[in-house]
């Protein structure tokens, strides 16, 4: 019975490990999918755009910011933006969706995005935290100090550190390394398609 359960169990985790592969590998894929079909399905006037901008601004700005701070695969990153939330990165992300999903004034499309991100990027940080956890010993004691997303109101001190310091503040090099202007200009042409698309509509309907 025992050896049963315990088959049981690795093919739980071997599922579980290979759907998290998989999640990781589709998802930006899956992002441009999903904004061909946001572009299509998106009902925007100039009063969402304008409203959308306190989302996606900060989201932006989240994003660029814990990118001057990460050094991937190097190091255990746990100031700036991360010493507040594990993934700061990731809660840009989802402010930035949210924020486009207001943008579109189309529930279903808010729909669609909450159903992407629980499927595709709650086993991405997962997979994520596995391989921190693995490679860093001192992730568990960041892990029980800061939360996985949704941000604490002060500055956790880990391994060591003051709250609020910084490994060097923020670097420039490392932002670009990152290519988060990236995000920038895709979201700017966002905009631009929901705005061309908001004229369209307008002129001819």
């Amino acid at each position: 019975m025992d050896e049963k359960i315990d088959a049981e169990v690795r093919t739980s985790l071997s599922g579980r490990i290979g759907w998290q592969r998989i999640a990781r590998r589709i998802r930006v894929p899956m992002g441009f999918v999903f904004a061909a079909v946001f572009l299509w399905l998106a009902r925007p006037g100039w009063r969402s755009l304008a409203a959308s901008l306190a989302l996606v601004v900060p989201g932006l700005w989240l994003r660029g910011y814990a990118a001057g701070y990460v050094k991937k695969n190097a190091e255990l990153t746990t100031t700036g933006p991360y010493a507040y939330t594990r993934n700061p990165l990731y809660l840009g992300s989802m402010l930035i969706a949210l924020g486009f999903a207001a943008a579109s004034w189309n529930w279903i499309i808010l729909v669609v995005l909450a159903a992407l991100f629980t499927a595709i990027y709650v086993p991405t940080i997962q997979s994520e935290e596995a391989y921190l956890r693995m490679h860093f010993s001192e992730f568990d004691t960041y892990a029980r100090k800061v939360p996985r997303l949704v941000p604490r109101l002060t500055a956790a001190s880990v391994a060591g550190r003051p709250p609020g310091a910084r490994s060097g503040g923020f670097s420039r090099t490392l932002y670009l390394k990152h290519r988060e202007y990236n995000a920038l200009v895709g979201s700017c042409a966002i905009y631009l398609a929901l705005a061309l698309k908001l004229a369209f509509l307008q002129r001819f309907f």
